[in-house]
């Protein structure tokens, strides 16, 4: 199964070039078969750009994960600790296999029933 995520710019570059090897998330998918991540990019881009698949999904305390995958977080510590701040539980997606598209997608493109970009994720 697919999700759409909404990724910053900043960090949607960061997969594509391999810099960026985990997207950590607060909230984690309830389906357990969800394997494959098509990536939306917010604003000011607006479109999908490719897709990746998920290694596996690392979920501990946000400094457990941190000290496992910092090498490859492609976000300063900083950044980090401030986007999980509060959060007793993170999840980090282990990025494998990523493909850019040629052309950047519309939403609708993807999904005709989609009018608006995920808040964090949805099934595809």
């Amino acid at each position: 199964m697919k999700v759409l995520l909404s990724i910053k710019p900043e960090y949607a570059q960061k997969i594509f070039e391999g810099e960026k090897r985990y997207e950590y998330r607060k909230r984690i998918f309830k389906k357990k078969d969800v394997n494959v991540v098509i990536v939306y990019v917010t604003k000011p881009v607006g479109k999908v750009i490719g897709e990746f698949e998920i290694a596996e999904i690392l979920e501990d305390d946000p400094i457990a994960i941190w000290e496992k995958t910092k090498r490859y977080a492609g976000i300063d510590k900083s950044n980090y600790i401030k986007y999980f701040k509060g959060n007793e539980k993170g999840f980090a997606l282990s990025i494998k296999n990523t493909i850019i598209y040629q052309e950047p997608l519309e939403l609708y493109e993807v999904d005709a029933k989609i009018k608006t970009a995920p808040q964090s994720f949805m099934y595809i």
